[in-house]
Parts: C-alpha cells; structure tokens; sequence
C-alpha cells in the first residue's frame, strides 16, 4: 500500500491511496473510530497533532474505469478536502476477495462496465450500508434498454417513439414482427424506414439503421469505436433474425449528437461530436482525440438531466440527446460516464462531489464542517447601490474586435445582365439584395468580365458603367483566388428613378429619370488575431459580472459563472449580426465566457444565432434614410469652409455642446487647412510605401495579418485618389477610412517605421471625432429619428427579454428550473452602439437637470470621443423578492458602459471612468459625496475580509461572496455612490413606443443607472467584493430610501426600483500577447457603472 498526497501545501490529512485491499485497509470496520482509522493510516507522519477525523470515501470499479485519466483527475480534486480520504479497491479484490474482506469505507463511488462483479457490489453495500453516490439495484435496469425506455416513459421525458420486439418464447405476443421492403411492423407498430434497431441488451452496441429503398437501401452498422470507426455501411436491408430489439423512429439530427453529463440533479455538462451514423469515421484533432463541440442545454433540456440523474438515482450519469423537428429526445442512458478533457468539468465535479459527501456524512462524525453556500446557488450579488438583489438578467450589446480596414467602392450600374441578376436572387421583394456566398459572387465576376470585353471591342457602345469602376470590381473579385462571405460582399439597391435624383431628393415628375441600381462592392474588415484575443478576453472577464465571478478571472476557471451555466439556472443565448467579423467576435466572445476549448467555428455553429433576425443587428449603412442624407449634407457643407470654426460654426455643428466634440473642433480650428495637411501626409505615406516597395530588402516582406506592401499601397491610393475630388473639395465621407487605415498600420505594422504617421493619426483622429459621432445626428432631434431608424428593432427585443423576466412564476422558488438567471448577447457593428446610446442619452430617460448622477453619467459620455472595438453598453435586472411586486423596491437596473479597448492614444488622454463595481475598501474619494453608502459604515478597514449583508430570506453564511479578493489591490479606486434624489421626466422625452399598457402600470417603468467601464491597464482595485454592507445592517437596521423615478415613455418598460448609482472602480482585461503573427497589447477602457 502507498499514498500520494494531493498536492503541496495541502493539509496533510487529505491522503488518496492506491492498491486498497492489502492487509491494513481490510481490517477496518465501519464502526471504528475515525481517530484510530487515520493512524493506522498515517502511523510514519509527525504525531504532535492529533489526526483528523477521516471519510474514507471508496472506489469500486474496474481498473480501467478507477484509473483513468478523468477519475484519476477528479479524485485528486477530492482529496482536497481536508477530512476526506480516498481508496480505490484493486481489481484483484473485485474479482477474487470475498466481499466481507474488501476494506470499509463511509462512502462508495461503484458503477458497472464489462467484467465488473454488480451482485458482489450490491452485496457489499448491504453488508457495509455505505453512502452511495450511484445506486447499485438501478445499474441492473440500465444495462437493459427496455427497463431504461421504461422508466424514461413513466417520468414523462421525451423518447423516439419505439416498439419492443422480445423474443422469447414464454411471451409469444411480443414477437409478432411483419418485414416489408420499406417497413417493418412490430406487434402492430409500424415503422418506415429509415428506422433504428437497438439489441435490448445495453452491453450490445451493434445498433444497425436500416435506410429506404429510395435512398439507396442497405444499412448502417454501429459499434463501440475501434480506432478511427464507429460505423459501417452495409447494402443488406433485412433485419436480424435473431435475438430481442428495440426498433424506433430514426430521428433527423443534422449529423450530430448531443452528450450529457450530470454531477447531482442541478449540473449537467453537454457536448456534440459527430453523429456515428453519419459516415463512420470518428472526427480527431492533432493529438488523436475525438472532437467535442460545446452545446448549451435549453432550460427544458437541462431539466430533462434534473429528470434523469434523478430517477435512475446516479449522482454521475450520462446520457445521450437527440435534438430533431425542434425537440430533445432521450435515446440512451449509460449510467456512470465522465467528461473527457475537461479541467472545468474535473473542478466542478470533484466540488460537488466532495460537497455532497461531506453534507451526507460530516454530521455523523462530528466534522466542524458547514455546508458552503454557492454563490451561483441563489444569484444574490450586490448593486452598485449597496443592496444584495437576486440577479435575474444580463443584456449586453458589444461591438466587434479589431478589425483589417473596412474598404468600399459604390457605383451606379444600369445594364439589363445586373437587373437581371437582381431579379434572379428576389431584390425587387424589399428593393435590396446582398450577396455573399461564392456562387453569387462569381455571377457578379462573370457580368463584370463580360461588360469590360464588350467594352474593349466597343468604347463608344451602350455600355453605361464606368470602365474603371469595372477593372476595379473585377480586381476586387478576384483577389485571393477564392470566394468567402466573411471578406468581401456585394449589396444591390434598386432606386426607380435613378440614384442621383433619389439622393439629390429631385421630383420624379419632372423628367422621367431611367431606374437604376447602386452596386456597393464591400472588402477587408476581418477580425484579426487581437480582435479575437480580445473578444476572448473580454468574455473571460465577463464572468466578474455574475455571481461568484468577483476574483481573478482569467486565473480561475471554475468561476460561478461556469457552474451557474451548467446548472438550469442559466438561460443564455448570442446573437450575431452577418458580418463575418462580428459572428467570430461573438464566438471568441462565448469561448472566453464559457471557457471552451479548440477552433472558433463549431463554436460559432452551435452556439451564435445569426440568420433571419430581421434586421435586429444589421443595418444597411448605403441605404440612407432622407434624414441622414440631410445630415451628411450639412455635415459636409459646414467642414468644406476654408475658414477658423467661429461661435455660428460651433452652434452649427456642436449644438449637444459635447465635450469631446469641443475639443476636436478646438484641434482642427480651420477644418479645409487640416484636410490639406491630411492629403498632403498620405500623399507622402503612399510615397514611402512605394520606395520601400523598390527595396530589393522588402521584397518577402509580410505585414500584419498577411499584408503585403502592395495591398496597403492599394488601399492608401485609394484613399488619395478618393479624398480630395478633381474639383479640389475634399470628401468628408473619406476621413472615417483614414483613421481606420492609419489607426491599423500606426498599431500592427508600426514596425515599418513610416514617417508622419503619428501626425496623420493626431488630425484624421480629430476629424473622425467629429465626422463619426455627428453621422448618426448633429442636433438631440436628429440624433434620435436615425438612431430610431437603426435600432427600433433591437430595442424591442431588450424590451422583450426584460418584460420577458419580469413575467416568469416567481412563487415556484428561487431554486425552481422555471427560475433562471437570463443573459442575452447582442453583437453588432458600431452603427447600433452608436444609435443606442443616442436613446440613452436623449430619449428622455432621466432629467439630468435634476438628477446629479444623471447628470456625472452623461458628462462622461460626453467626453468619450470614440466608440473602439468591444465597446459595450450593459443592463443587468435585479430583483428583492421579499418585496411587493408591484413595489418600486422590488427591481432594481443598472446600466454599463465602456468604450471598449483603448486607443493608440498616449495614457491618459481617456477620460477618467467610475467603475463596475463598489467595493468597501474604497473610502477616501467617497468621502465628499454624503449620499454614499459606503459612507454610513464608519470604521471600516481597508483590507478586512468583505462580507454580504444578511438577511433572513438567505443563508446564514451569505450569499456565497469571496470573503477576501484573491487580488493584491496594488492601487487604490475610489468607490462612490449617489441615490438619485429627483429623476421626473425630461420635457419633450422621445417616445419609442405606444403604451397599451394600463396607466396605473405605466408607474413602475424606468431603467437604472448610467455606467462607464471595466477594463483599463490598471489591477483590480477594489471591485472584486460586495460592499460591507454588514454593520450598516446591524447598527441602524433600516432600507435605505428609495429614489423617485417617472419615464413617461414605454422606453424598455420593466417595473424598476427608482435607485440609481455611479461607481468608481478598475477591472483589468489588460495583458501583452504575442504569437507569431502579433504582438498586440490590448488595454479596454473601464466598464462604468
């Protein structure tokens, strides 16, 4: 016998022993004393502690199961815990020694495989009556498919629907079977083909799948996998003949199927692999494992597991998923299965494991052990105003990562083949057409190449389109050798009387203008290496977010997060708009979130929702409304002014008086001078790029993301021929492209050394912040009818999802299945952040004249002068269920923001944010604010262990709060809190929405606080713990009042608490990455509150 410690710096009573059954451990009785037990077993350690008391905890099972790499994994987690030791009975002992000689144990993890003894098992458990974690009579019914079709049947769980076929001779009347050439009928039960035949033995993996004549015939043979095969096709089409089946429905599941592992009924853990049916061959990465992709459960699904675990009464269970016709059917249950490869899966298993033992039997020893409250247990995290609230929704709307510059090139075409084309795809339904995929976009090549022949041996015919513009679209078309929707795409928009007249607003009735089409031919914008890295990141750190994520985020994978996700609590869903590079962001995103492992597609696959969204995260950007034609109209005539911006000017174009704003304007001063230092820069950058292109050193040179001199050279001279037009005027439209082209080679290909670079990025960067944000609106009234235009549709969705969570059965429970945290994750492109947060902003919300917090929100927006990559605007819903529901203290709302990753800027120049989330330790800056909560707990010191408030509706130990950050807080952040006092409604507020909704309800509505930040180049400071929260409670005993809240408009209408708060804190999402093809620091701005 020999024992190996769990791991260094473990307590060292925490012993997992190997080769149990040796003389020693099979003299221990059940009712020894523990004191005695662990000296025997740790009779050569140092005796000057007395031992303490031990759970043994025994595995039987055979050695190829006891010590496998995920037992092996989850049992080292297990003896973690200080009064459990863990033995594992050798084979030798199963087979050979009478049950009477095996050694006892407190606790038996035992379960069946081939070979294993299950009646000696079931003996020993009647002699010894350990704690089981897996039933031993229940294994006998899953080894027998119809006892396991059974009992799936009586719990009321979805099967395929099936026939039994038994034939044994003692039951004549199961064995009625009618073979047809397409068909079989088994005792009545018809069953077409394709159909599935199952051997009632579950030790019997040849299930065949017998498929239609139609279809070919013959069928498809699997078996248990042998190497890199788990099926093969056969042509015969006739069933066995011998032997009891289970025959059943083949059901559709496009080629996948879903695994489902349980540990206890409220944990399952699910992942797809290829289905064996499909072709057979087994689907395995570089090192030889079979490919997983992850899955998300439905809430019914993870239900179902709540099901299964249960009536089969194994702790450990797996079962197998077939997601068909928009339902989830049960098809088999092994019993106990682990996950492979997966370290979040081994924590969380050996966690709940170790738990529940430890519940079951700590009591009988005396053990000083108090059952943990998981944070993710009950969702009870603290606002940002103090209180501790049930968290019951996430909404988030992020925009993409770091992308390659956006290119475009738009022309007016009139030739019969482009209508003809337009036709063909069903343009003239909504009078546009995009086209992606490489079939159509070789339909565009193949016109464009035949107009420029026809060009070539006729200049002079009837040809309309531009030669130029022609050679340009092919060029495009053709570059990489192959087609992909994620980097280029063409858009088709149908103008009856011509572009020109529709743009310049001319009456069709004056002259009859010919019909037209506006060709958009869109390339480039790709997420890159960093944009992946950091929508990953930010999805790790987004778990800080939910309950049990304070703490290191990307060092602890086991966050609360994790475990809320696997239980049926969390209720989660991504939305992508079609942009390839936001759908790899939102899968990155997820990765990071999640913690997933291998390639972003099949995460993108399973999990980002993509298609028919009618238009919730796309926008048309060529396709303007009059309105924003108005508006690039004057935005344009008031930048072409050769002249210092006087106060007209400042009136004219910065009438919201944003501070950003002011300060572009006050770099730029004579907006027609900075455009002729602009194009005098790329006229020189373009310059160097082709002297560096005659340098024989630079001839395999390979910039960022596989660039090459000549394909930046392309896209700078693009921007030099289209910036400043032959009559001398600039195109403002340009300056966005140029910032986003000098931003990219100033941050990926800085390593060139290109001079006046810096410089260009200082002027287009000042001209872009007053070009971008005054696109979408130059005065409040504008700002909100185009944001209306991009958003309306996402904004009802938030409304829903809202609504949706207010409308859930409360009184189930608050560890009910129908009660769920909800997270919705909308990604998007920088068109729908700026839209929303015009509503925010100007919709009538709050009246910052008389609201202060308001009032500090709206002043930091107003000195953010970029919306970068990964910005996000966050909402999170509480709720006090100890409150009325129709009281206002019964919800509660925040609202986040952050402006994502930070710029090329140099430090500092961003302005300084509140924070996520407020943490006591954080006291010195509050001090000045009297409405601060932090304020009214006196005393406290700075690094005293934080700890949620208490209540009676929770557990004695709280709500599962870290008790000490696992963070050095190496700079300190201030943490400030406001109620808002006054919030009546803005006049003349913006109504979005008609109320259908009784005026007495119309009370309730309103959203939460305006936020800004968690990400910054600093460490956590501070915000990773609840507010103390404790004394407060105990010494004055009272709620704090709450702050009044009217919105006249049904803008996101949810019942909320009328409280409200501003934070001051730092998260970091920061780091250096480096790889082969980057190396990139990303830095995010702070998420604010």
């Amino acid at each position: 016998m020999w024992s190996l410690t769990a791991s260094e710096g473990e307590s060292t009573t925490a012993h997992f022993f190997l080769g149990a059954g040796d003389e020693g451990l099979g003299t221990r009785g059940i009712g020894m004393r523990p004191e005695e037990s662990d000296s025997e077993l740790l009779e050569d350690e140092e005796d000057e502690v007395p031992p303490e008391p031990q759970i043994i905890v025994g595995i039987c099972a055979m050695t190829k199961k006891s010590k496998s790499k995920p037992m092996t994994q989850i049992l080292e987690r297990l003896c973690r815990f200080d009064y459990l030791t863990v033995i594992i009975l050798g084979e030798d002992v199963i087979l050979n020694e009478p049950v009477e000689n095996w050694p006892s144990c407190h606790c038996l993890i035992s379960f069946h495989s081939k070979g294993f003894p299950l009646d000696k098992a079931v003996a020993y458990s009647k002699l010894r009556n350990p704690f089981l974690i897996n039933d031993l009579a229940m294994q006998y019914y899953i080894q027998d498919r119809r006892e396991v079709y059974r009992i799936l049947q009586e719990e009321g769980i979805d099967l395929p629907r099936y026939a039994v076929l038994n034939r044994d001779p003692a039951r004549p009347e199961e064995c009625n079977l009618i073979e047809g050439e397409d068909q079989v009928e088994v005792n009545g039960a018809v069953f077409p083909k394709p159909f599935v035949e199952k051997p009632v033995s579950a030790e019997d993996h040849n299930v065949y799948i017998y498929y239609p004549s139609s279809a070919g015939g013959g069928s498809q043979r699997l078996f248990r996998k042998i190497g890199s095969r788990s099926s093969v096709y056969s042509p015969e089409s006739s069933v066995r003949k011998t032997g009891s089946y289970i025959y059943e429905e083949f059901m559709p599941t496009d080629g996948t199927d879903v695994k489902v592992y349980t540990v206890g009924p409220d944990y399952a853990h699910a992942e797809a692999r290829k289905s064996p049916a499909l072709d057979g061959k087994v689907e395995r990465d570089s090192e030889g494992k079979e490919i997983r992709y992850p899955v998300m459960l439905t809430a019914m699904e993870k239900l179902v597991a709540r099901k299964v675990c249960v009536a089969f009464k194994q702790t450990v269970c797996g079962f197998d998923l077939l997601r068909a016709n928009g339902h989830s059917f049960v098809c088999d249950v092994n019993g106990f299965s682990f996950v492979k490869n997966s370290m979040k899966y081994y924590d969380d298993c050996a966690k709940i494991l170790g738990n529940t033992i430890m519940r079951e039997l700590a009591p009988q020893f005396q053990i000083p052990w108090s059952i943990p409250t998981e944070a993710e247990d009950i969702p009870i995290v603290p606002t940002t105003s103090g209180t501790m609230m049930e968290l019951r929704c996430v909404i988030a709307i992020i925009r993409h990562g770091d992308r390659t510059p956006k290119q475009k090139m738009k022309m007016e075409v009139k030739h019969p083949r482009f209508f003809a084309l337009f036709e063909k795809h069903g343009g003239y339904k909504t009078g546009k057409l995009k086209l992606k995929r490489p079939e159509q976009l070789q339909e565009v090549l193949d016109i464009t190449r035949l107009l420029l022949a026809e060009l070539e041996k006729e200049p002079g015919g009837e040809i309309e389109e531009k030669t130029g513009k022609l050679e340009q679209l092919k060029s495009v078309l053709e570059m990489y050798g192959h087609f992909s929707g994620i980097n280029r795409k063409v858009q088709l928009t149908y103008y009856p009387h011509g572009v020109k007249a529709s743009n310049e607003g001319q009456d069709p009735q004056r002259e009859t203008l010919a019909p037209s089409l506006l060709l958009v031919l869109k390339w480039g914008g790709e997420l890159t290496p960093a944009g992946r890295v950091q929508a990953e990141e930010l999805g790790r750190a987004f778990r800080c977010m939910y309950p049990g994520g304070q703490g290191d985020y990307a060092g602890f994978p086991g966050c609360g997060l994790l475990r809320l996700h696997s239980t049926f609590r969390h209720d989660l869903k991504i939305y992508a708009s079609d942009e390839g590079r936001v759908q790899m962001t939102a899968a990155a995103f997820a990765k990071g979130l999640l913690a997933l492992e291998g390639e972003l597609t099949p995460i993108l696959v399973q999990m980002v929702k993509s298609a028919n969204m009618n238009g919730l995260l796309d926008s048309d950007g060529d396709s303007l409304s009059s309105c924003q034609h108005r508006v690039k109209a004057r935005l344009h005539h008031i930048l072409q002014q050769d002249a210092p911006f006087g106060p007209e000017e400042y009136d004219q174009l910065a009438p919201t008086r944003s501070t950003s704003l002011l300060n572009s304007m006050t770099i730029i001063q004579n907006p027609v001078k900075v455009c002729d230092q602009v194009f005098a820069l790329i006229e020189n950058l373009t310059h160097q790029i082709r002297e560096r292109m005659q340098d024989p050193r630079s001839v395999d040179l390979q910039l960022y993301h596989s660039e090459t001199l000549e394909l930046m050279l392309q896209r700078w001279s693009k921007l030099e021929r289209d910036f400043r037009q032959k009559s001398g005027r600039y195109d403002i439209s340009k300056i966005p492209d140029i910032y986003d082209c000098v931003k990219y080679d100033v941050q990926h290909n800085g390593s060139l050394g290109l001079q006046g670079t810096a410089e260009l990025l200082r002027l287009s960067k000042a001209l872009a912040d007053v070009v971008i944000p005054q696109e979408y609106g130059i005065s409040r009234e504008k700002k909100l009818e185009i944001a209306v235009g991009f958003c309306l549709p996402l904004l009802r969705k938030i409304l829903l999802d809202l609504q949706r969570t207010h409308e859930d059965e409360y009184s189930r429970g608050v560890l009910s299945p129908g009660r769920h945290v909800r997270t919705r994750l909308y990604f998007t492109s920088e068109s729908h952040v700026h839209s929303l947060l015009s509503v925010f902003r100007y919709g009538g919300l709050l009246d910052e004249t008389q609201d202060a917090q308001w009032q500090r929100a709206l002043d930091y927006l107003s000195a953010i002068s970029e919306l970068n990559y990964m910005t996000q605007i966050v909402i999170m819903l509480y709720e006090d269920n100890t409150q009325d529901p129709l009281s206002e203290e019964r919800f509660h709302v925040e609202l986040h923001f952050s402006p994502g990753v930070k710029g090329v800027e140099e430090e500092g120049s961003a302005p300084a944010g509140c924070g996520f989330r407020p943490a006591s330790s954080e006291n010195e800056e509050m001090k000045t604010n009297q409405g601060s909560m932090e304020n009214l707990c006196p005393g406290k010191a700075s690094d005293e262990p934080d700890r949620a408030l208490q209540t009676s509706p929770q557990p004695p130990e709280g709500p599962g709060l870290p008790r000490r950050s696992p963070l050095i807080r190496n700079r300190k952040a201030g943490s400030m809190e406001v109620l808002s006092e006054t919030s009546s409604s803005r006049p003349g507020g913006y109504r979005l929405f008609s109320s259908s909704r009784p005026p007495t309800e119309m009370k309730q509505s309103g959203l939460g606080s305006q936020c800004t930040g968690l990400f910054s180049t600093t460490v956590l400071g501070g915000s990773s713990s609840a507010p103390n929260l404790q004394d407060y409670a105990r010494s004055h005993g009272k709620k704090l009042p709450p702050a009044s809240l009217k919105h006249r408009d049904e803008l996101l209408f949810v019942p909320a608490v009328k409280r409200f708060s501003v934070s001051f804190a730092k998260h970091p999402t920061n780091g250096t990455f480096a790889s082969d093809s980057m190396s990139f620091l990303l830095t995010m701005s702070p998420l604010d509150t």
